[in-house]
Order: structure tokens, then C-alpha cells, then sequence
């Protein structure tokens, strides 16, 4: 995945610009040479020339070992991957009719989510005309917070309970 961004960038001969403004591996500036100069001066250090900015004028390349710089791209992206996925929200959606069990099963998947570092969102879905009727809008907060009560991984509520139009939902988080 990360590698694709790598083989866009020009290595060593692979470069074509006659000049180029040159870094060495420290990002000090050595200044403006010509592709033969640089690459000579890379092969001298025993590391690569590498092109960054093939659109700039003259364009920049950089003195450094690719591989070093190609595991750190590649571990920086991981951390990003690992990141997004830290962020993601789990949904969880029970109904008001769910009996004790069902709400156990889903808790406990709720319980793995919250391990994981996950957000999860819990749903209780209204039908029909329990969507309108006071009545069910009570038994479906009381749903809801008996369904919070079984989840065994200590909690923080990032949203209050809400009704929406179909239902309930709140947002919960590890503690």
C-alpha cells in the first residue's frame, strides 16, 4: 500500500533532470549541481539520491539511504492505518422487543468493541407507531439503559441518550 507512493519517486539513475538542488541526509542544503556531481557524491557516502520534488525548479533531491527511509514511511503509514481504525464507530442496534438473551449476545459484542478502543453507538430502533407514541418512547429509553447496565467494560457516555426519528441512540467509550 505504502510502497506505491514510494515507486513513485525517482532513485539514483532513474533521475533525468541534468540539475537538481541537492540535501545531504541531515536536510542541510548542499546547493545546486548536476545529476552526474550529486549521484557521485551519494555513491561516495554509500547512500542514494533520491528525487523529491520532481516539479519544483531546479528540482530537489535528497542524500539518504532508501531503505531506512522506505521502512519509515511504510511504519508511519501503519501508525495512521492503526490510528483510523482507533476512531471508527461500532454500531450496536437492538429493538424494543429484544428479550434478555438477545441483549446479552449484542452487550458482549459491544464489550469486544469497547476492548478493541472502539466507539460504539447504540440504536434502539422504533417500528410503526411505537415511533409516535409517548408510551414506547419510555420503554425504549428503559431498553436502552438496561442494555448500558450489561455491558461489563466501565463506560463513558460521549452522547446522551437521544430520541431521533426512528428511535434512541447514545455513544459510548472505554473509560
Amino acid at each position: 500500500m505504502f510502497f506505491s507512493l514510494l515507486k513513485k519517486l525517482k532513485i539514483n539513475n532513474q533521475i533525468t533532470a541534468p540539475e537538481l538542488r541537492v540535501a545531504d541526509e541531515t536536510g542541510q542544503q548542499i546547493g545546486i549541481m548536476s545529476r552526474d556531481e550529486a549521484l557521485k557524491l551519494a555513491k561516495e557516502k554509500g547512500l542514494d539520491l533520491i528525487e523529491f520534488a520532481p516539479m519544483a525548479k531546479p528540482p530537489v533531491a535528497r542524500i539518504m539511504d532508501y531503505g531506512k527511509y522506505a521502512y519509515r514511511e511504510e511504519k508511519e503509514g501503519r501508525k495512521q492505518k492503526a490510528k483510523q481504525k482507533r476512531d471508527a464507530l461500532k454500531t450496536v442496534r437492538i429493538g424494543l422487543n429484544a428479550g434478555l438473551n438477545d441483549l446479552k449476545t449484542k452487550a458482549e459484542k459491544a464489550d469486544e468493541f469497547l476492548e478493541e478502543g472502539l466507539k460504539v453507538q447504540i440504536e434502539l430502533m422504533l417500528k410503526g407507531r411505537a415511533k409516535y407514541q409517548k408510551a414506547f418512547s419510555d420503554l425504549g429509553k428503559q431498553k436502552v439503559e438496561e442494555f448500558l447496565k450489561l455491558i461489563t467494560v466501565p463506560i463513558k457516555l460521549i452522547s446522551e441518550l437521544k430520541k431521533q426519528p426512528k428511535g434512541f441512540n447514545v455513544t459510548i467509550v472505554k473509560q
